[in-house]
């Protein structure tokens, strides 16, 4: 069911992305007088198709192959190959029939509406919901910090102070792209003394690897036990591939439960050590895997001690209960948030771009591309609007930038060849196109099945 709800999301996502970014070439098109034959959500690869019906000229319908949609002009050479109508004489309905300057425009189509379409989520999500943050200036106990965060100088208790020399007024911003794309300098207070810490520019491929808790989070005093794992005689059980594969099984332990930790237990040392902060217990617990510890914790005003083995994972299963960090709410009106929400899709088109110019660079691995299996699983398998919406804008920018890549097959593909053709004054031959088109579809294949490839690798852990 979850993988259901992942898929589903994926899917209406894209879905609505593709048909609205192949609507631009379509109305671009259709606006200039030129002839569009199909307009296809998925490809109908040879042939195959789930649906269409005809309305006018135009065949609308839905492939087969969930790997984006098309729109089919006349006289253009595209994905179709059609070649048997490109050795026809023009007619003036084609695309090649029209001006530069109009074919440019109608394959900018897909991409400008991308883009209005990422503005408007991001404007309509800002003016719905306002926005929240963490006020860094109320963070009297300073930062939590990972394992990456540990690598590059930072300490648990740290207070950033400011990046790059501008005041840091919201948490986030600390562990925003400004910090992890552009190798900023952060302004950190430890104890008395003003330290300035650099943030090296291979970071994302350790962050790939890892969630931002283990950089840096805000510290959490402990207060209390709020969940305690316990066995569930329904779920703990064998799956199917255990039994198919007759692999062996064993019911998970949680150490917590077994030893009697109740909700409510105030945690006040592991081992003898004062565990004032989460990071503490943490690192208290996460450091002696397979191996015996003991609490000491307040129940009802009273000190008990409970002994009790650490699980394989570093964990005892309880989830405590924090004192969270104080927050601060924005709200702006409808026309306030348009800006906002612009430079929310904005900052996000520049990161794509960052992102790949890093891989070329070779400080981002290339393991960070994602194929749909990896974006389904940022969707999640619980169905939240705000969530959806948001994944969805950003994807919106993402494609919009993808598109625009120089990549024959892709619309930025057909923006340098026309580019080219706008600057030497006559277009560039029919044989040049039909092989770039062969060598971009190449590209993408090899690229498509290394993103897919990536995922799947992931998912084995690897």
């Amino acid at each position: 069911m979850n993988g259901l709800i992942m898929a589903g999301q994926l899917l209406l996502g894209l879905s609505l992305l593709v048909i609205l970014h192949e609507l631009g070439h379509f109305l671009a098109a259709r606006a200039f007088g030129i002839k569009v034959e199909k307009f296809y959500l998925f490809f109908d690869a040879w042939g195959f198709k789930l649906f269409s019906f005809k309305k006018g000229d135009v065949e609308y319908g839905v492939g087969w192959l969930p790997l984006g949609g098309y729109v089919k002009i006349a006289g253009m050479i595209d994905e179709s190959m059609d070649t048997e109508q490109m050795a026809q004489p023009a007619q003036p309905w084609e695309f090649r029939s029209k001006p530069a300057w109009q074919r440019l425009i109608v394959m900018l189509g897909g991409i400008i509406v991308n883009v209005i379409v990422g503005i408007v989520i991001f404007w309509m999500l800002t003016f719905k919901y306002g926005q929240s943050y963490t006020v860094n200036g109320k963070l009297t106990d300073g930062i939590s910090v990972g394992t990456l965060g540990k690598e590059i100088g930072l300490k648990n208790g740290d207070r950033i102070l400011a990046i790059n020399g501008n005041k840091l007024i919201r948490f986030e911003d600390a562990i925003s792209s400004k910090v992890l794309f552009d190798g900023a300098q952060l302004t950190v207070l430890r104890g008395n003394q003003t330290l300035y810490v650099s943030i090296p520019d291979t970071i994302l491929n350790k962050l790939s690897k890892n969630d931002k808790e283990n950089f840096i989070t805000p510290r959490y005093r402990m207060a209390s036990v709020a969940t305690v794992l316990a066995p569930d005689e329904k779920a703990d059980q064998p799956s199917f591939f255990d039994k198919l594969f007759k692999r062996k099984f064993e019911k998970p332990v949680y150490p917590a439960y077994a030893a009697g930790i109740k909700p409510g237990d105030s945690i006040l040392s592991v081992n003898g050590k004062p565990v004032t902060f989460f990071d503490q217990f943490k690192e208290e617990v996460s450091g002696n895997k397979n191996k015996q510890i003991s609490i000491q914790a307040l129940r009802k005003g009273k000190a008990v001690e409970f002994n009790l083995k650490v699980g394989k994972d570093g964990t005892i299963g309880v989830g405590p209960n924090f004192k969270m960090p104080e927050t601060a709410h924005v709200d702006f009106g409808f026309i306030e948030s348009l800006p906002v929400g612009a430079g929310m899709a904005w900052s996000t088109f520049v990161d794509n771009a960052k992102g790949i110019g890093k891989m070329i660079t070779g400080k981002l691995s290339a393991r960070n591309i994602s194929s749909p299996i990896g974006i389904a699983k940022v969707y999640g398998s619980t169905f939240d609007w705000v969530k959806f919406w948001t994944l969805t804008g950003l994807i919106s920018m993402a494609l919009a930038f993808m598109n625009l890549l120089p990549i024959p097959g892709l619309d930025g593909g057909h923006v340098v060849f026309l580019l080219i053709e706008m600057v030497q004054r006559k277009p560039v031959s029919e044989k040049v196109l039909e092989r770039a088109q062969i060598v971009g579809f190449v590209i993408l294949i090899c690229l498509m099945v290394f993103a897919f490839g990536n995922d799947i690798l992931k998912s084995f852990g690897k």
